[in-house]
């Protein structure tokens, strides 16, 4: 599956036009590379994803194309939260 919909479709970014621009940013890694919306994700495939001021890591646990929101969350597994300190 393509990683901006895997984004989507799991719920850890709301819209996919939104997952392929941080993509494209160069703000998410697999599995230790720079990664583009069109990479292709698959389960075991650590992910760490730049948001703002914190770096997000998961590991995908399944690909479905489709899911209801309770079970978006059984895509991933968060494997730690870390904040950048911001220099001046």
């Amino acid at each position: 599956m393509r990683l901006d919909k895997f984004l989507k479709v799991s719920r850890l970014i709301k819209r996919r036009s939104v997952a392929k621009e941080i993509c494209d940013k160069g703000r998410i890694e697999i599995n230790g590379q720079a990664a583009k919306a069109g990479s292709n994700v698959k389960p075991g495939d650590e992910l760490k994803i730049r948001f703002g001021n914190k770096i997000v890591t998961v590991q995908v646990e399944e690909v479905k194309e489709t899911t209801r929101k309770e079970e978006a969350s059984e895509m991933y597994t968060v494997l730690k939260e870390e904040g950048i300190e911001q220099s001046l």
